[in-house]
């Protein structure tokens, strides 16, 4: 406990109305010894709050394409989000999109239930039952320009979700344009205008 000692030169007497001046010492040790317990207790104590962050694995560049990553086309699922909060997705890498557009690209919505997240399943049981790898799904996403970072968040959350482990953001591109405007026009391909 804190001491104040007044110990001050009291041997002398009192002459007059003036009061002798005392002096106060004040012993801060057991504040101070007070002060570390708590500080240690609270850093003993309080669990840190993980990062919100996810991990991504890039691949690496190289100069001769056909060293890159081939995908089959049974075991991909091309997701394509769209403008206006659309996602459209299709099985495959979309080398039979010439022949019918408008039956190879669905629309969906991004509904875990009933929507993205139940094409994300069906795909993996068909993949497993094929293969019988867990792990041979493959999900490549392409964003339109006017696509929102929301809807992209989403989307790489369900990746997080349905443990999709081999997954690709790759660029949109005009054939993909092509797809959306023929699902959105009932099987007419239109051509675009530069």
């Amino acid at each position: 406990m804190a001491d104040i000692d007044t110990s001050g030169g009291g041997n002398k007497k009192h002459k007059g109305t003036k009061s002798e001046k005392k002096d106060t010492h004040v012993d801060m040790t057991p504040m101070s010894d007070v002060a570390f317990l708590l500080i240690t207790f609270f850093m003993l104590a309080t669990t840190l709050q993980r990062a919100k962050t996810m991990d991504l694995f890039l691949p690496q560049d190289v100069d001769n394409p056909e060293e890159q990553n081939k995908v089959k086309e049974s075991q991909a699922l091309t997701i394509l989000l769209g403008e206006d909060n659309q996602i459209f997705y299709y099985e495959g890498i979309g080398k039979n999109a010439a022949k019918n557009p408008a039956e190879l690209v669905k629309k969906t919505s991004y509904k875990l239930n009933g929507g993205i997240g139940d094409v994300i399943i069906n795909k993996k049981k068909s993949v497993l039952q094929s293969s019988g790898r867990r792990d041979s799904i493959i999900v490549i996403i392409k964003a339109q320009k006017d696509a929102t970072y929301n809807n992209m968040v989403s989307i790489l959350d369900d990746m997080n979700i349905y443990e999709i482990g081999k997954y690709a953001l790759v660029d949109f591109s005009k054939n993909d344009k092509k797809l959306i405007e023929a699902k959105k026009n009932g099987g007419v391909a239109t051509e675009e205008e530069e």
